[in-house]
């Protein structure tokens, strides 16, 4: 999976973008409450502890239910191939695809076929790849990656998508486009003809069905279902790792998605998937193949990263973190931004190309009280940082610092005397207000974005040891 090593710069760009700051506001004020608000039907601590057992049982025993899905996708006339990488995933659609003598491909918003950069490993292959989902499809005009798992369009203007449309569409137009309202209708219907025209569709999965051989897919636009069900061959591409034991446990996982995603009960369209078409169905595809895609989630089995892979791809950690909602997604390098993404870019990646991602957390907590499968992300982003630093893969300054610091740790009368001189350099630097906006040296670029209150003139150990003098005395 390829990642942006170049984090911070990519941050900077971000933070001076007053558009998409704009955008992150709406996503860091309007989606936590439309979130609070649906969640508050349920018994959410008890369904969320539930949801993970389940999460947990299907990985404990992975092998197990990844084998009685296959088999009862085969029972069904489906066929099951598996894939250790991103190559040979996309070498594996690419003969299918072949196979079909297909030409144009429809494709639905999948978080794996990005990872594994499916399209365009496609188009190499000489195939038409169309994006059906509104977002990936603005993105895909554009030559962009998504910037959010559910609002991959999240940083571009309604400018932009008509400047998008104009370049790349070949339409007559009663009138120039100006708003929202037109460039739907315009879109619906070059995709109309895209969605009958295709020879294969290829969609994610949001939840297979051991128990059944069921595919789940949630969206709500519809546009999964057109392509999963008009063209002659449907591929389904998605994670080892989203294998679930029974149906009555999809049901369950379904009550949390959509909440914790759009505040929603459940979304516009959530189809189960069976195998290809049979004599007595009036329409479907008459080929159905799933592609189960490891590109290292096996590796993180049975280690301290195992927690990682229960993620069902909400994304209520990304829109109430205070980085994300501050940065945006591409200022992550990945497909995956987010904490969800700080944890699950380095074990699938290379550490020493994410390692900046696990530092992108101000360990605030909310990402884990938020999951609705209870990640324990802030404990997983500091294996991510101890990992980092046992590596030597942070900066020497940084190491030699640390180093420092754990030194002065163990000598209490050393501590104290740097402890004074910072706090009476600290008071020097202070405003006059009683804030600090800017420091010399180590602390620059520490306050390009950040203020902070003057500290007392005085420790709190001071403060105290004064304060049990005057109640002896």
């Amino acid at each position: 999976m390829h990642v942006d090593p170049e984090f911070r710069a990519l941050t900077r760009d971000a933070l001076a973008d007053k558009t998409l700051s704009h955008a992150l506001h709406e996503v860091e004020v309007v989606m936590p409450v439309i979130r609070n608000a649906a969640l508050g039907q349920l018994d959410f601590p008890a369904v969320r502890v539930r949801a993970a057992e389940i999460r947990d049982e299907a990985l404990n025993r992975l092998d197990h239910y990844l084998e009685e899905f296959e088999a009862n996708v085969m029972a069904m006339g489906g066929h099951v191939h598996w894939a250790r990488d991103d190559v040979e995933a996309c070498a594996l659609v690419a003969e299918i695809c072949a196979a079909a003598d297909a030409k144009l491909v429809t494709k639905s918003k999948s978080m794996v076929t990005e990872e594994i950069e499916l399209a365009s490993a496609l188009e190499k292959q000489g195939l038409e790849v169309v994006e059906t989902d509104l977002g990936e499809y603005i993105i895909q005009l554009r030559g962009e990656k998504p910037s959010h798992i559910l609002a991959p369009a999240l940083h571009v203007t309604l400018d932009q998508v008509i400047e998008s449309f104009n370049e790349h569409h070949e339409v007559e137009r009663d009138r120039p486009l100006d708003d929202a309202d037109q460039l739907l209708a315009e879109a619906r219907a070059v995709l109309r003809d895209k969605f009958l025209q295709a020879d294969v569709g290829i969609t994610g999965a949001n939840f297979l069905v051991a128990e059944t051989g069921g595919v789940v897919i949630v969206t709500n636009e519809g546009n999964a279902d057109l392509t999963a069900s008009l063209p002659d061959t449907h591929i389904v591409v998605t994670g080892i790792e989203k294998v679930v034991p029974t149906l009555d446990d999809a049901g369950l996982m379904l009550r949390l998605l959509a909440r914790s995603a759009i505040g929603q009960r459940l979304s516009n369209y959530t189809s189960f998937i069976h195998g290809p078409r049979r004599d007595q169905d009036a329409a479907g595809p008459r080929n159905f193949h799933v592609v189960l895609v490891d590109n290292g989630r096996s590796d993180m089995l049975g280690t301290e990263l195992q927690d990682m892979l229960r993620c069902i791809r909400c994304s209520a950690c990304i829109n109430h973190c205070p980085v994300y909602t501050a940065v945006g997604g591409h200022a992550y390098g990945s497909v995956y931004p987010g904490p969800m993404g700080a944890v699950l870019s380095p074990g699938l990646a290379d550490l020493p190309k994410a390692k900046n991602l696990p530092n992108a957390s101000t360990f605030c907590g909310r990402c884990e009280e938020v999951c609705p499968v209870a990640i324990p992300l802030p404990r997983l982003l500091r294996y991510w940082r101890t990992q980092e630093f046992s590596r030597h893969l942070r900066a020497w300054s940084e190491r030699t610092g640390l180093r420092a610091w754990a030194w002065l740790n163990v000598r209490p009368g050393m501590y104290r005397i740097m402890q004074a001189c910072t706090l009476a350099l600290l008071n020097i630097w202070a405003d006059k207000d009683g804030w600090i906006y800017r420091l010399p040296l180590f602390g620059r670029n520490w306050t390009l974005y950040r203020d902070m209150p003057a500290p007392a003139d005085s420790t709190f150990q001071a403060q105290l040891r004064k304060a049990r003098r005057g109640t002896n005395s």
